[in-house]
């Protein structure tokens, strides 16, 4: 194998980072629009209170199930399939609800931010921009094009 050579073969972001050196110039990212820090604060705000609901509720389930389980004994000396009904308990109940309720707080802080979108930033029909993975809104008037 005597006149072949290593060729170093690397993707063009891998080169672009490697000829900037170790650190890279950080920019802050563009805003999607015009800066307004009053509705910036409401939104936080908004969302700030959800997010405390949302916490109480979470703390709520996860006390709340291990105080039926202190509460009631019985459910750790009964079992189903050799597992004890308590880890039953646990596993049916308690994540499913988890679950629920983070899809319920992300769908409550998308709600917000669209209730307090700035007229300007609203599309004709008052819905906005539709969010990734949500068809848009389509809205129409009695009498109205069918």
């Amino acid at each position: 194998m005597t006149g072949t050579r290593r060729v170093r073969v690397s993707s063009p972001q891998t080169r672009i980072a490697l000829a900037r050196g170790v650190r890279g110039v950080r920019r802050p990212l563009p805003l999607p629009g015009p800066a307004d820090p009053a509705l910036a604060r409401r939104v936080f705000a908004a969302q700030r209170r959800a997010a405390v609901r949302t916490v109480a509720l979470l703390a709520l389930v996860l006390f709340g199930t291990s105080g039926l389980i202190a509460a009631l004994p019985v459910l750790d000396r009964l079992t189903v399939g050799g597992v004890p009904l308590s880890w039953l308990v646990l596993a049916t109940a308690t994540y499913p609800l988890l679950l629920l309720i983070a899809a319920w707080h992300v769908r409550a802080a998308e709600r917000t931010e669209d209730r307090l979108r700035p007229p300007s930033a609203r599309t004709g029909d008052g819905s906005g921009p539709p969010r990734p993975g949500r068809p848009p809104v389509t809205r129409t008037t009695p009498g109205g094009p069918a």
